[in-house]
């Protein structure tokens, strides 16, 4: 036997070992694929999703679709085997990410990213409820902005405490976050400004100095537990959108200020037709980008859409994705979304905004 068949045989286990290693150990890949799709205008647990609260206005159940995608993802403690990362890679629907894409966050625990989940949902039904409440009346519904939290060292901690509510900076109305931003950051930075805020109940002046802080004009307030800031809000009355405990998430929030809207308004804003989309939504109705949006489309598709819509910032990330005859339409605030439903449901064919 020639040392070359010896050393052969030898190396064999060691290879047939490697290759069993490779199949056998966890990886530390997320593996993302299409999840189910929920039709807003329709039922769970044989309740209608979209409810509105005694001395509410009309609910029209008016056929059509209005579904929300969403997306399956491995958890955190879970790490996919060779074969299972090579089957993802090979399927068109999936995607294959390093694990920290999807959970950044090295210290978290699935028990910790399920109750995110499950607060960034509420926020965003709260969100969805308002967007479309304030549409549809009229109403001024937003009355200034919370105080969330306040950084330690920055204006705000030397006027602001934490549950004030900012209604006006001068004699500028603050109403959202957005106008909150919009007009701290055209301040000058070192001149004192008259915030008027409702304290307790109360309404008093109090002055805040600006200061540059990273580049910007900014006093240092935030949302509370490190969210996002938040509008003081009145509804005129209760309306609750009742998504199924396990979607959590933010993304819905575009489809369920559609969904509220098409209830509260006499006719199907879908003409009868299948629309699904995805999105963020703020208090000023502006649509935000999301993830897994090329598992989300083909989702979609698999149930029926016959039109999609995109948030703008998505635009990139969709360029490649198999949608069928299902049309995508690039949406940027609640009103394009909205416009964008009643121009389709119109004209199957008519123009739209695209990415």
């Amino acid at each position: 036997m020639s040392q070359r068949t010896i050393a052969g045989l030898l190396a064999l286990p060691l290879v047939v070992a490697l290759i069993l290693c490779a199949f056998v150990l966890p990886l530390p890949y997320t593996i993302y694929s299409p999840g189910e799709t929920v039709n807003l205008l329709g039922t769970s647990n044989g309740h209608p999703i979209v409810t509105v609260g005694k001395g509410g206005p009309t609910v029209y159940r008016d056929g059509g679709q209005l579904r929300m995608v969403t997306v399956q993802v491995t958890t955190r403690t879970y790490h996919p085997r060779l074969f299972e990362v090579l089957a993802a890679w090979a399927n068109n629907d999936d995607a294959v990410y390093p694990l920290s894409y999807a959970y950044p966050d090295n210290s978290g625990t699935a028990q910790s990213d399920n109750k995110a989940g499950a607060q960034e949902m509420t926020s965003a039904q709260d969100i969805a409820e308002q967007v479309a409440v304030a549409t549809l009346t009229g109403a001024k519904i937003f009355h200034g902005v919370i105080v969330g939290s306040i950084s330690s060292g920055t204006p705000a901690a030397a006027s602001l405490k934490i549950g004030d509510v900012i209604t006006a900076i001068g004699r500028t109305p603050i109403t959202t976050p957005a106008s909150l931003k919009d007009t701290v950051t055209a301040l000058p930075a070192g001149k004192p400004v008259a915030f008027t805020i409702l304290r307790a109940g109360k309404q008093t002046v109090v002055s805040v100095t600006p200061a540059t802080i990273q580049g910007k004009t900014r006093i240092g307030v935030g949302g509370a537990d490190g969210g996002e800031l938040m509008s003081s809000v009145s509804m005129p009355y209760d309306v609750q959108v009742n998504i199924p405990e396990d979607i959590t998430g933010p993304s819905a929030g575009l489809m369920m200020t559609l969904s509220i809207y098409d209830e509260l308004t006499p006719g199907s804003l879908t003409g009868g037709g299948v629309v699904a989309g995805t999105g963020t939504i703020d208090q000023n109705g502006a649509v935000g980008e999301i993830g897994g949006i090329q598992q989300k489309i083909p989702g979609a598709k698999n149930d029926g859409a016959q039109l999609f819509l995109v948030p703008a910032g998505n635009c990139p990330d969709v360029a490649n994705t198999d949608h069928g005859s299902m049309r995508l339409a690039k949406v940027s605030t609640f009103a394009d979304a909205l416009k964008v439903v009643q121009t389709w449901s119109k004209d199957h064919n008519a123009p739209l905004p695209s990415c």
